[in-house]
């Protein structure tokens, strides 16, 4: 093994002495790399950074058996390229664009709806400079952020008011503890649920403030058990919509039009948590019925909250819409401030919802264009895309296989979708393909399945294929990997 200016042998574990000095690696950083434009405590940093690594594993080498020590490489050049690899770890950024073909739509992991070109032309047209976010134009004088999009929202869902936090999470703990804090709120022992990332009704209750009545059982809740539940106390009916997961068999759930009965009754107020959200009608695209927004409040639902970020397509937001009075009530609460939304966000919804104000969201949303793709269209593409990989000499097979919705939304849902399966190579595993895919650029992220990985194309947009087509090619095509 090569050393520092020192007379140790080859074999040798390797001593504190024997590492360079911290201004002899930055110089030797410099040499090696274009690092001069860097600042110095930056270099300074990575270099004590990095010895301070290798004095570690120094440590670690001489506290081993003899025939355990993995002495580490300490030459000048071999550090230098280590300062410089974790500088260009640092200064690359973290958030790095995927192509999503693991057939989960929503894929909460990867970032949950990609947002439409409109979208993002809003929200690079509203970062660039400055904007009228709260500021009233017309009157010129302060204005509000709620207005831009409370339009919008009203005429699309039919509701008297509307505003938005930075997620659902937020907007169910925002009317909690606005409206119910020292209260009761009655909830179906059924929806007592654990939505997700240890996100529990319970807990959000309790932490607003507010005190949870559970009526009914796991799987049977009647009218009436809410109905008896009411006491002066009583400040909300609470549904929550069990958007990720089903109960089946014996089981009897209160119906909406119930609730708002009951509600309006005792002139008790009836919150529907309705989770993912949506505002289009999924039965025309061979899913289940999907409660809409629309027909919540339709229904008679005082307020509802769902999310912006999953089935309507948009950016991540909570979204509350309802009676006018509830609303200004929230408005003027603390936490409002605390959970509003920025201009950006502002910007990608207002474009996303007026998607839907044209009647355009299955063509323009990335999600309903996934959820829309027919059969026909994705075996055109898995055909060319299979045509392509031909002509290099890569070996893939087109297959049938099923998506899901995803992000909590539709559980056990699935559409049917194509994708195209690779099998291992003698020089080449399936978990090795998967890792190379998935570390370049773009990254590729697909899913593996019977030892073969399955790159599902409903949730590829067709503008992606080249780039699958360029990716497999840099992982497959060098001759060594070809089967």
């Amino acid at each position: 093994m090569h050393q520092t200016d020192s007379d140790d042998t080859a074999s040798a574990v390797p001593g504190y002495r024997d590492l360079p000095a911290v201004d002899r690696l930055i110089q030797q950083v410099k040499a090696q790399n274009d690092s001069e434009t860097l600042p110095h405590d930056l270099l300074l940093w990575a270099a004590r950074t990095e010895l301070e690594s290798v004095r570690a594993i120094i440590r670690s080498s001489q506290n081993a058996d003899a025939d355990d020590r993995s002495p580490p490489d300490i030459s000048l050049t071999t550090l230098a390229d280590a300062v410089q690899a974790r500088l260009m770890r640092l200064l690359q950024p973290g958030l790095r664009p995927v192509i999503n073909a693991t057939g989960v739509i929503i894929q909460t992991n990867l970032g949950r709806a990609p947002l439409s070109q409109a979208a993002l032309d809003a929200m690079h047209a509203m970062g660039t400079g400055y904007s009228n976010l709260e500021y009233n134009l017309e009157a010129g004088e302060r204005g509000s952020r709620y207005v831009h999009l409370t339009g919008l929202l009203c005429r699309l869902t039919g509701a008297e008011s509307a505003m938005v936090v930075n997620n659902n999470a937020a907007a169910i703990y925002l009317v909690l503890s606005a409206l119910a804090q020292g209260r009761e709120v009655i909830v179906s022992r059924g929806q007592a649920v654990e939505i997700g990332g240890g996100f529990r009704i319970p807990d959000v209750l309790r932490q607003s403030g507010a005190t949870l009545v559970e009526v009914g059982t796991t799987n049977r809740t009647y009218a009436q058990d809410y109905a008896a539940a009411i006491t002066d106390e009583t400040a909300f009916l609470l549904r929550v919509h069990t958007s990720n997961f089903r109960l089946m068999g014996f089981v009897h759930e209160t119906s909406l039009p119930e609730l708002a009965a009951i509600g309006h009754a005792y002139e008790i107020p009836l919150l529907d948590d309705l989770g993912s959200g949506t505002l289009l009608a999924t039965t025309p695209y061979g899913l289940a019925a999907e409660p809409t927004v629309q027909e919540s409040i339709a229904t008679g639902a005082d307020l509802v909250t769902f999310s912006g970020d999953k089935l309507l397509g948009g950016p991540q937001a909570g979204l509350i819409v309802g009676r006018t009075d509830l609303l200004i009530r929230l408005r003027r609460h603390p936490l409002a401030r605390a959970l509003r939304v920025d201009k950006i966000t502002i910007a990608g919804l207002e474009a996303t919802l007026q998607s839907y104000l044209r009647g355009k969201a299955h063509e323009e949303l990335p999600v309903w264009r996934m959820i829309a793709f027919t059969p026909e269209s994705l075996y055109e593409r898995a055909n060319a895309l299979h045509q392509r990989l031909q002509q290099h000499a890569i070996q893939a097979a087109i297959v049938s296989c099923e998506s899901t919705i995803g992000g909590g939304s539709l559980p056990g849902a699935t559409l049917p979708s194509l994708g195209l399966s690779l099998a291992p190579t003698p020089t080449l595993s399936v978990d090795t393909l998967a890792h190379m895919l998935r570390t370049g650029m773009p990254a590729l992220v697909g899913r593996i399945s019977e030892d073969r990985l399955l790159l599902d194309l409903r949730t590829v947009l067709p503008e992606q294929d080249e780039l699958i087509s360029l990716r497999l090619c840099e992982a497959l095509a060098a001759p060594s990997h070809i089967d």
